[in-house]
Order: structure tokens, then C-alpha cells, then sequence
């Protein structure tokens, strides 16, 4: 399947340049039109994750938009079997790594990853360490609870409201990256949805043709309207993302030995310093909360 990029976004190039992953920036599409969105489409592409629970993930409904992530009940049903009974149960079903299930995500990706990586003028001397794409189907009503992502992604309403909350990355505090940096593997950060200065949020009101960019570290929290919704996004991570995260681990580190340590960014040559040593030493770091974990029995 081939895709007209030109015809799938619609963007400023330069307003798009100056707000790459540093503010969440609004943008139009047409990928709600495209026939691998349409619901028998969907439908079809859900029943074949049956067997890959390692690639989905499904949830309920967050009470509220501070419920810390992992306190909403999991749904261990599968996600055609979800998908099915939406309308009566709140839920909230991802579908991860599209591209790995079928050809035509692939090849979406694909065109829009370049797209989007020439209008910020190419990738320089970053190299891409990991790229993905997924779909988000939820319920009416749901809230998604407040969170940060360590990647880069770029938003696309496919169908129905959604109203995505979301701050730009400066607003964490450090001392709160450090701590999730320090633990070296790919998950959702938690935040204090209060500890947010309410000045800086953007609110996006996504509908069919809508689509924003999403900065590594922009906390966020969504709610869908009062009908089905769904999104596609595509995330990556770049060798120069993930160094900023082994500089914040390593800080964290420097940090409780009463160190005051600089942030990444003002001091390139201690950033790769400190990136270096975290690579070499994280592994190490990682089979010994294992070993802990064991031992404890947790």
C-alpha cells in the first residue's frame, strides 16, 4: 500500500521546526479516511492480536485524571473480545507495534516518520533507537490518568472527541526524571497531576483530522467524549533521547552521594560522559534489583 504524504498532513514547517519536542504542537490530517481505519478493518487487525499479549494492553476508565496509572483495573479479556462489548463497559485498548501485524501499518509509518523527520530538517547525526506505532480504541467517557512517555510521538484523532491535557516537558522536575530515568527500562512516568503549573497546559480538542506533537517527557492526561474514540500515534526514541536519559540517571545517582548536578544540555562533553558510563553500568544495575526482587519476594 502507497501513501501521499502530502495529502495524509498538513503542517508549517517552520512553526513545526521550532516547536519539536520542546511544546505540544497542533497540526491536520487525513489518515481518518484511510480503509485501515474503517471499523471491519479495525475489527480484523484486533481479532489477530489474540495470540500477542505481549502487544496490547487494555484498561479501565481512571476515576479521576490524578489515579496513579497502574491502579486502574486491568482487563485481562482479549481485544476483539473488548472491542465487541465497548459500549457497555468502559475500556481502554491499546494496540502496540501495528507494524509488526500488518504490512499496510508498516508502510504508514514508514511515510510518515519521513515526513515528519524532513520537516525538521532530517535527523542530523541522531540515529533511531526504537520506532512504533499504535491505536488507542476507548469507550465513551474514559479518562487516561496523568503520565509522562520517555519518547516522541506524533497524535492523530481517527474517530470521535477526545480532549488530550497535556504540558510541555519543562514543567517535571528533574529530581522526578531522574527517578524514572534511573530504572533503564520503557514504561509511563508517574506524575502529581497538582504539582503542575495549570498556566502551562495545553489543551487539545481532537476530532477526525486532528492531530498534534507530543515533546519525550510532556505530561499528559486524556478523556474521550461521549462516544467511542479512536487515535493512532507513531513513537521513537533516538540515541541523543536516550542519552539524556542515562545523564539523568546518572544524576540521580551523583544526587544521593550530595552532589548538585547539572541537567542535560548546558555541558555536552559530561552529558556523553555520564551517558557512557550509565550504558556500561545499567545492565549490571538491572540484574541486581532482579536478584533483590527475588530474594525479597517481590
Amino acid at each position: 500500500m502507497s501513501f501521499s504524504v502530502d495529502e495524509l498532513v498538513t503542517i508549517d514547517a517552520d512553526d513545526y521546526r521550532a516547536a519539536y519536542d520542546r511544546v505540544p504542537f497542533a497540526f491536520e490530517h487525513a489518515l481518518h479516511r484511510l480503509p485501515m481505519f474503517q471499523p471491519e478493518a479495525l475489527a480484523a487487525l484486533a481479532e489477530r492480536y489474540a495470540d500477542s499479549p505481549q502487544d496490547y494492553f487494555i484498561a479501565g476508565s481512571a476515576p479521576t485524571p490524578g489515579t496513579k496509572f497502574y491502579d486502574v483495573e486491568q482487563n485481562r479479556a482479549r481485544p476483539h473480545e473488548v472491542l465487541a462489548r465497548l459500549g457497555d463497559t468502559p475500556a481502554r485498548v491499546l494496540l502496540k507495534r501495528l507494524e509488526n501485524h500488518d504490512s499496510g501499518f508498516r508502510d504508514l509509518l514508514d511515510t510518515l516518520f519521513r515526513k515528519f523527520t524532513a520537516l525538521r530538517g532530517g535527523p542530523g547525526e541522531e540515529k533511531i533507537a526504537r520506532l512504533e506505532s499504535a491505536i488507542f480504541i476507548s469507550s465513551a467517557a474514559s479518562t487516561t490518568p496523568f503520565h509522562f512517555d520517555p519518547e516522541i510521538t506524533h497524535f492523530f484523532q481517527i474517530e470521535g472527541p477526545k480532549y488530550y491535557h497535556v504540558f510541555p516537558p519543562d514543567v517535571v522536575e528533574e529530581s522526578d526524571l531522574e527517578r524514572f530515568y534511573v530504572r533503564g527500562t520503557v514504561n509511563i512516568g508517574q506524575l502529581d497531576l497538582e504539582g503542575c503549573d495549570p498556566r502551562q497546559e495545553h489543551v487539545f480538542d481532537l476530532e477526525p483530522g486532528r492531530g498534534f506533537h507530543q515533546p519525550q517527557d510532556a505530561p499528559h492526561w486524556v478523556r474521550t467524549g461521549q462516544v467511542r474514540s479512536i487515535s493512532y500515534a507513531f513513537s521513537f526514541e533516538t540515541d541523543a533521547s536516550r542519552g539524556r536519559g542515562r545523564v539523568r540517571a546518572a544524576n540521580r545517582y551523583l544526587r544521593a552521594i550530595g552532589m548538585q548536578p547539572q541537567r542535560p544540555g548546558p555541558n555536552p562533553s559530561a552529558d556523553r560522559a555520564k551517558a557512557a558510563v550509565m550504558q556500561v553500568v545499567t545492565p549490571t544495575l538491572r540484574g541486581v534489583r532482579k536478584v533483590v526482587r527475588q530474594v525479597s519476594g517481590r
